[in-house]
């Protein structure tokens, strides 16, 4: 599959820089576990034989929500959709985990007609292969998309696959009135960072919350330092298979954090993102580098207390404008039971009135329409949506960015063995560039 080499170009700049203003799993939960799910017909599709049929009332759709705030926000859109349409939603939620292990099994199986799912490299992963449907009359009568949220949406034949519905950046996130008990001041440098870390050790906390048990959190670790220390185009070209994960490059970036380890959160292995959320949330760690999307696991109360900044510059010759902000939305099924259902659905959920659903629901994303309101946006969400605004570079995040086989059976189990075992840099970009060649040339 071709890879387009100016994502920048199209993926910056996602909204402008005056706007006023996910979840994210792993792609490995564990074979056991997934056949048992898949023989349960939990991923099968819920299609089903009512959702076929011109005079149908019913449209099905799978959905990766499964955790509560996201899982809100699409019912809430689905109630609203029936109300409007007269159409009701069907919806079929798989835990995360599981539903992206099995996502290519059930786009090959009887899917449901729609579907959760990720733009970017993923999307047209599946779109080449004949795996999804084209809705591009359904962008037809969109509104308030920029050419850059199109793009994304849009298949290496041109056609779209995809409509957006919400996105968020990666940062350092924190609370504020514990940096203002401490006096702490935002880290412009990589020196500076461990300065602070370290001193937020003597002062009884963990300095960087960390979590790696579902194999996907990791990864923003890696592309961050990636992008600081080599730059976005070499991170973009490592992700497909262009350049050698056994270059001096790339062992630095794993050098880099080696030597940052100790001053994360022990045990990752062990702990869930939510887990290592909630030591932030409970002025247990200091910092913690995660997605917008770290706001769900704050009270409302609490959501003022939350502040970021972008993970400091490595290289002055590089910079720290570049930063992974991935983008998330629904795909319909190739051969769909009910296409007109489905496509009403999606139209509707590229709307506005679905965008105000999720400004309203969801304290941890932004909304791609740009005709939405988001007079409701936090302090926190405005100052996400221009830091995404003012980014030279935009990445998808590393799962989205490259090869779904090469992120989950190569990707997921080095960075864990990495975290487990630092010391061995030369074994394990071997070990990665000797699969990425067997994978990248079947």
């Amino acid at each position: 599959m071709s890879r387009p080499r100016t994502q920048a170009e199209y993926l910056a700049r996602l909204v402008p820089s005056s706007v006023a203003g996910v979840n994210r799993r792993t792609l490995l939960a564990g074979a056991a576990g997934a056949g048992s799910l898949l023989g349960t017909g939990l991923l099968a599709g819920c299609g089903g034989s009512d959702s076929g049929g011109s005079d149908s009332k019913t449209v099905s759709m799978g959905s990766n929500a499964s955790d509560p705030t996201p899982k809100d926000v699409l019912a809430k859109l689905s109630g609203a959709f029936k109300t409007a349409s007269g159409v009701e939603v069907a919806i079929n939620t798989v835990d995360h985990n599981t539903f992206q292990e099995n996502i290519n099994n059930y786009l090959q199986g009887k899917p449901d007609d729609t579907f959760t799912w990720f733009a970017g490299y993923r999307m047209r992963f599946f779109a080449e292969r004949g795996l999804a449907g084209d809705v591009s009359d359904v962008w037809g009568k969109l509104s308030g998309f920029s050419d850059a949220f199109k793009k994304a949406s849009t298949g290496d034949d041109g056609k779209q696959y995809f409509v957006p519905f919400s996105y968020y950046p990666w940062a350092v996130f924190y609370r504020k009135s514990v940096w203002q008990q401490h006096g702490y001041q935002v880290p412009k440098s990589l020196d500076e960072l461990t300065t602070l870390s370290n001193q937020m050790k003597r002062d009884g906390l963990v300095p960087i919350a960390f979590a790696d048990k579902d194999g996907w959190p990791a990864m923003g670790t890696f592309d961050i330092l990636n992008l600081r220390i080599n730059g976005y185009q070499f991170h973009i070209d490592l992700m497909a298979g262009k350049e050698s994960w056994t270059s001096d490059k790339v062992k630095k970036v794993f050098d880099t954090w080696a030597g940052l380890l100790p001053l994360h959160q022990p045990d990752a292995l062990g702990r869930t993102w939510q887990e290592a959320a909630q030591s932030l949330q409970q002025k247990k760690s200091g910092m913690y580098l995660l997605g917008l999307f770290v706001a769900q696991q704050f009270n409302a109360d609490e959501q003022d207390d939350i502040d970021f900044f972008t993970f400091p510059e490595i290289d002055p010759a590089i910079g720290a404008k570049a930063l992974d902000a991935p983008i998330d939305g629904y795909m319909m099924a190739r051969k769909p039971k009910s296409e007109a259902n489905a496509k009403k659905l999606l139209e509707y959920i590229g709307g506005v009135d679905a965008a105000n659903i999720a400004v309203k629901t969801d304290p941890g994303t932004l909304v791609a329409n740009t005709a939405a309101d988001t007079s409701g946006y936090s302090a926190l969400q405005k100052k996400a949506a221009e830091l995404v605004g003012s980014a030279t570079e935009i990445a998808q995040f590393l799962d989205r960015d490259t090869r779904p086989d090469f992120a989950s059976t190569v990707i997921i189990p080095a960075l864990q063995q990495f975290i487990k075992d630092p010391k061995d840099i030369d074994g394990l970009t071997n070990s990665i560039e000797n699969q990425k060649k067997s994978i990248f040339t079947s």
